[in-house]
C-alpha cells in the first residue's frame, strides 16, 4: 500500500476524526497533513495492511495531543472520550477496562487524573486550569489511581501482591464486570 492510496482511502476518516478534537478546519487540515507526512515517513514499518487503519488513528491522535502540549491550551473536559471508536481490538486485554473504571470514578478525581495521566498536562497546568491548590490536585491523582486500581480488582478480581502490584489473568470479555 502506498501512501496515495492510503490518503484516498482515509483522508476523510482522519480529518473527521481531527476536527471532532480541534473544531477548527484550518488546523485539522495542518494536523491531517501532518498526520500524513509521519505516515509516509514509517510506510515501510507497516506488517499487516488490516490494522493499517487503526495505525493511522493512532498517528492522529498523537499528532493532535503533541498540539495541545506544544501549544499548552487547555482542553475543554467534556470534550474528551475515554474509549477512541477506532479501535479493532477483538481480544478483550486489560486496557478494555480502564475507559470504564475512569468513567466511574468520581469527577474530583476523573478530571484531575485524565488531564495529568492521559492528556499529559503538568500538575501545576492542570491545578491551574480547574482553578484548585497544587497540593488537591497532587493527592486527587493519587486518590484516583487508587481507585484505578480498585477498579480492576472489582471489576476483573484481580488481586494485589505484596508489592502492591495488580496479578490476575484477563477474564473473557462477557465475564467482565465493566466490559462484558
Amino acid at each position: 500500500m502506498n501512501i496515495t492510496q492510503l490518503w484516498n482511502s482515509y483522508h476523510l476518516d482522519m480529518k473527521r476524526f481531527v476536527f471532532s478534537k480541534v473544531k477548527n478546519e484550518q488546523l485539522t487540515n495542518d494536523l491531517v497533513q501532518e498526520t500524513f507526512i509521519k505516515a509516509y515517513s514509517k510506510i515501510d514499518t507497516i506488517i499487516d495492511d488490516k490494522k493499517v487503519k487503526s495505525w493511522l488513528f493512532s498517528i492522529a491522535r498523537n499528532t493532535t495531543l503533541d498540539y495541545f502540549r506544544k501549544s499548552q491550551l487547555t482542553v475543554p473536559l467534556l470534550d474528551y472520550d475515554t474509549k477512541d471508536e477506532f479501535w479493532e481490538n477483538k481480544e478483550h486485554s486489560p486496557e478494555d477496562c480502564l475507559p470504564g473504571i475512569i468513567k466511574n470514578l468520581p469527577k474530583k478525581y476523573r478530571d484531575p487524573l485524565f488531564l495529568a495521566d492521559i492528556k499529559g498536562m503538568k500538575q501545576a497546568k492542570v491545578a491551574e486550569q480547574l482553578q484548585l491548590p497544587l497540593s488537591t490536585i497532587k493527592s486527587q491523582i493519587q486518590r484516583g489511581r487508587k481507585l484505578i486500581k480498585q477498579g480492576y480488582i472489582d471489576c476483573c478480581d484481580y488481586s494485589e501482591n505484596d508489592k502492591g502490584e495488580l496479578v490476575g489473568e484477563v477474564k473473557p470479555k462477557e465475564n467482565c464486570k465493566v466490559c462484558g
